[in-house]
């Protein structure tokens, strides 16, 4: 059979949406392994039946449960003068017996209310499991969603209102609609119903409903919802395309994305943001697809692969619905204070020479340091992960390990959870039945996969882990995770349609559960996620290349998942790819460490000391000003933890009524009092925009700037940096390690142009009691008032 390349890929992703047995013999015929599943073309197929939610029958008004009607559609042609269009029509039913199944069925509908700005829709395209109904989610912080307190209740015509203090939501029985209004009853969002589009378009457009797939009866939903015309999405977890996804399809399937420019994603998030004062989260580990108004401008079509809907709905303005959402799915412990300190790496420190070394010389040229990281050459055969030192290249990897600690430096290893045939733990992990299996029971692929589904293949898994950090080390990096087989068998009784997607979210809690336990304290260096990830930090930007246009997509990356709940984030100092540049190094330094965390890797060399003094100067520079800066770091990062918020933050999330906010995706904040800009050319100045209709300051050069956009040199440090009119920025005097700092010296500085008062924010790590600053200006001078 002869396909053209376009119907090829259509047929691929449908393949891959259904996760049947009999899809992935062809699968392997057609397409390449662990592809990102897009479900588009499910809602697409001529082949599929479709069942559109019609109308609402037994709701009961008091519980906000009833029965919603789907009438049954399929695809069929029409032709318009030589142009053949595929319409959704109502047809009869195609089962045998006759009878014995529902045309129209009318399945569980219900709104629960879990706090006044959180509702959550569930709907069901068939029979559920009461094991799908009741098994606790790993997304969620305590399993469950937390049973809420019903909203006012008021009949209205046709329907029924739900009113909080923060927004309305009015059901509709008869054509079934879900409205939602903010507090001053503007409407935000609505559900798409079938009858909406026959009455405003030709374009043949799928409203809310399921599909029932022809390849095996499998189910997923159209949860579709009204777009604005000047509306703005933002989110879905690291995506380094454009920041604002409006015009975008999202396909949220964990990848391993091989850098920070493409479409796919190591860290997708099935939760968004909108420009209106909403955002939703889709409660599942299937893959989605988001097509945000790309097919159709004024509908953004969810398409989910799980078999029942559970979408939770947020009402406010960014901060309120990062902080509705992470309440929901968690946020994270604050990392230790070593943690904020500048992380020394490259691909790869070989021996203990290497780590003795590259340590000393941290030291000897004054750059302050808190982590030397060992990337995959700490085993006997490099990347052959088998948790233990090399004992040719390591005489005594704990002694190394203490002595580094004694000059105030942490040690992190790299490891992965894949096990090469020739690696001497894969006999006893497949003996043992610890490894994900194929379809046919067998290895899926040339690895072994541990599965953290499993209890067992869990303990043998910390094990490991907790014996490296009774050695001494402080964090572990969690690489990979995005390859866990999509056509596998788990432990948990579920397929990799399932468990593809968890499997970053199990493996980032079996590091952090672990270094808790051995440490006390709640860090790692991951690069995959999913939902609830965000409650064990911290997760880094994969592998950018050593490009100007790579460091731009990264700082998107950074944006987008601090708009998705994530509050830690870093990111490879200077690309991953090849040796950096120097020119780019000196512009991507400083975007390094004015994020959260700040760590140099990639291939050789990423050492200052390798690119000749004046770079190592320029370095020294970039370092001492973030050691400098921790107190206001340690302080916003506190903050950030307890409220859900993103050190790296989009500008509209402290100025959300700034329009010109919105538009803003190469500056950011980091914290709620730093607007920082990297230099993506090799330029001395370039455009920012300064929001919030008050002044800026000049962090290195004390120049005033007006709001709006402005044209602005960067210093001697290569990057504009300017703090908020009336912020108190706390400092300390510089010390080589965050150990070494002496907090009883922070002094609090105050940066003013008009302000006659100021605040900040000050966190000491004795105590890690966030405390507020505050200062008025009397005589010219500020003082305590």
């Amino acid at each position: 059979m002869h396909l053209t390349f376009g119907f090829r890929k259509l047929l691929l992703v449908a393949l891959l949406a259904t996760g049947a047995a009999s899809a992935t013999a062809q699968l392997q015929e057609m397409g390449l392994m662990n592809e990102p599943a897009d479900l588009t073309a499910d809602f697409r197929s001529f082949q599929n039946t479709y069942y559109l939610a019609d109308r609402l029958e037994a709701f009961d008004p008091v519980t906000a449960q009833g029965q919603l009607v789907y009438e049954r559609y399929a695809y069929k042609t029409r032709v318009a003068f030589n142009n053949m269009l595929g319409v959704l029509r109502a047809v009869v039913p195609n089962e045998f017996p006759e009878g014995e199944y529902e045309v129209a069925p009318a399945l569980p509908f219900r709104i629960d209310f879990i706090d006044e700005r959180t509702f959550r829709i569930r709907a069901a395209s068939g029979h559920q499991l009461s094991r799908e109904q009741d098994e606790p989610s790993l997304m969620l912080v305590d399993g469950r969603a937390p049973a809420g307190k019903m909203w006012a209740y008021e009949r209205v015509a046709g329907g029924h209102r739900y009113q909080s203090r923060y927004g309305a939501v009015v059901v509709s029985e008869n054509p079934w609609r879900i409205a939602v209004f903010d507090a001053a009853g503007k409407l935000l969002t609505s559900t798409n119903h079938h009858s909406d589009n026959a009455e405003t378009t030709y374009t043949p457009v799928m409203p809310f409903g399921w599909v029932r797939r022809a390849s095996d009866y499998s189910r997923s939903f159209s949860a579709a919802f009204t777009l604005a015309p000047d509306e703005k999405i933002f989110g879905f977890g690291e995506q380094y395309t454009e920041l604002n996804k409006r015009g975008q399809r999202v396909v949220l399937v964990v990848d391993d994305a091989n850098g920070t420019q493409n479409e796919t994603s190591y860290k997708p998030i099935p939760f968004f943001l909108s420009s209106r004062g909403y955002g939703m989260f889709m409660h599942t580990s299937a893959p989605v697809t988001a097509d945000v108004g790309r097919y159709y401008s004024n509908v953004n079509s969810l398409l989910l692969g799980d078999e029942s809907l559970d979408l939770f709905v947020f009402l406010g303005a960014p901060k309120e619905v990062l902080s509705a959402y992470t309440g929901l799915t968690g946020r994270p412990e604050m990392p230790p204070l070593w943690s904020f300190g500048f992380w020394m790496s490259r691909i790869s420190y070989f021996s203990e020479d290497d780590g003795r070394q590259v340590a000393h010389l941290l030291r000897k040229h004054r750059i302050p340091s808190d982590v030397i990281h060992f990337d995959t050459g700490w085993f006997e055969t490099d990347w052959r992960c088998d948790y233990r030192f090399s004992s040719s290249r390591f005489d005594d990897a704990g002694k190394m390990i203490g002595d580094l600690k004694e000059e105030g430096f942490q040690t992190c290893l790299w490891q992965l959870p894949y096990f090469v045939p020739q690696n001497e733990l894969f006999p006893e992990i497949v003996d043992k039945g610890l490894y994900v299996r194929s379809a046919k029971g067998g290895l899926p692929y040339e690895d072994a996969i541990l599965d953290f589904s499993n209890p067992e293949a869990l303990v043998w898994y910390q094990n490991k882990i907790r014996a490296l950090l009774q050695l001494g080390v402080g964090a572990i990096k969690v690489d990979f995770g995005e390859a866990a087989p999509m056509s596998g068998l788990y432990h948990s009784g579920r397929t990799g349609f399932y468990e593809h997607n968890l499997y970053p979210l199990r493996y980032n809690k079996a590091v952090a559960d672990v270094t808790r336990e051995v440490n006390g304290e709640t860090i790692m260096w991951a690069r995959s996620s999913w939902a609830g990830s965000q409650r064990y930090p911290l997760h880094w930007g994969g592998d950018p290349a050593n490009t100007n246009s790579a460091m731009k997509a990264t700082l998107r990356g950074g944006l987008s998942i601090g708009l998705s709940g994530f509050s830690f984030w870093s990111h490879d100092v200077g690309g991953f790819v090849l040796e950096t540049p120097e020119a780019l190094y000196r512009r991507w330094l400083p975007f390094g460490v004015l994020s959260s965390h700040t760590r140099s890797h990639g291939a050789p060399p990423k050492e200052p000391w390798a690119y000749g003094e004046d770079f190592t100067a320029a370095f020294r520079e970039a370092v001492n000003m973030r050691y400098r800066l921790m107190p206001y770091i340690y302080a916003q990062a506190k903050a950030s933890s307890s409220q859900g918020l993103p050190m790296l933050r989009a500008l509209f999330v402290e100025y959300p009524d700034d329009p010109g906010a919105w538009l803003v995706d190469d500056a950011y904040l980091l914290g709620s009092d730093l607007l920082v800009a990297p230099m993506f050319e090799e330029v001395t100045e370039r455009h920012v925009y300064l929001p919030g209709g008050h002044k800026w300051i000049d962090y290195q050069s004390g120049r005033v700037y007006e709001p709006g956009w402005q044209t602005i040199a960067a210093g001697e440090i290569p990057v504009v940096l300017l703090v908020r009119d009336g912020a108190i920025v706390p400092h300390l005097p510089l010390a080589q390690h965050t150990g070494a700092m002496d907090w009883s010296r922070v002094s609090q500085r105050v940066y003013a142009a008009d302000a006659e008062e100021a605040w900040g924010l000050l966190c000491l790590p004795s105590d890690g009691q966030l405390q507020k600053l505050h200062l008025v200006k009397r005589d010219g001078q500020f003082v305590a008032p």
